[in-house]
């Protein structure tokens, strides 16, 4: 049975994608929720993370004691694992589209990281509007995001980025709940598909599972104190 460690739905980001992945494809494993204590090295959080990745951070994902950290290597094991499963497209080159649009976001979108950090139970529109009015690099990004949906969408009809639910839209799924929380303008397009996500079987078992939450954790959310 397959083991992810992840931290708290309603903040963590990277443990959202292979969650969402692995219960939209089916694949069966176990939870461990490890939560957002503090991040210092004497933390609750970073010494059980630290038992199974030397990096001390999730999501990890760990197969017969085996452990693999970092979401799109995580992604790249189940692929690997699971082939009878599309998490990649079955086309070479839409399959190494796929790959490049996943390791943009990996390394990528720092601005709209930083000022819109991922908050699942919040309403924020008011913050939302300052940091779209005070923080280009955030519109930069958006916009960047929003015209990469709307070409694959267009290539592959959707109603996903590659026509079916995969690793790609697994990766931007944490996108698409920022944009709900700080309501962040963006097309016609690029909306119909966040709603199409949150309309996901998976999305919606993440969200509720957040909102169940009620844990808040206030080094992950500075932009309250600047209400």
């Amino acid at each position: 049975m397959l083991t992810l460690y992840i931290g708290n739905k309603n903040y963590s980001s990277w443990s959202m994608r292979p969650w969402v992945l692995m219960k939209q494809a089916g694949l069966p494993f176990t939870e461990r929720m490890v939560r957002f204590d503090s991040f210092g090295t004497d933390s609750h959080f970073k010494q059980e993370v630290l038992q199974v990745n030397p990096g001390g951070r999730v999501p990890v994902l760990v197969d017969e004691g085996f452990a693999i950290w970092d979401s799109l290597a995580i992604c790249e094991y189940l692929a690997e694992k699971f082939p009878e499963a599309p998490l990649w497209p079955r086309e070479r080159q839409q399959r190494a589209r796929a790959r490049s649009v996943c390791a943009e976001m990996h390394s990528g979108f720092g601005a709209l990281r930083s000022h819109c950090p991922m908050n699942i139970e919040a309403s924020l529109p008011e913050v939302g509007a300052r940091i779209w009015r005070e923080q280009p690099p955030v519109q930069a990004d958006l916009e960047r995001i929003t015209t990469l949906w709307t070409e694959l969408l267009a290539a592959s009809g959707g109603p996903m980025l590659f026509g079916e639910f995969g690793i790609a839209d697994a990766f931007y799924a944490p996108v698409c709940t920022r944009i709900r929380t700080y309501r962040l303008p963006v097309s016609e397009a690029a909306a119909a598909y966040v709603e199409r996500v949150h309309a996901l079987p998976a999305l919606k078992s993440w969200v509720d599972e957040a909102l169940a939450e009620h844990d808040f954790v206030a080094f992950d959310e500075p932009y309250r104190k600047q209400r």
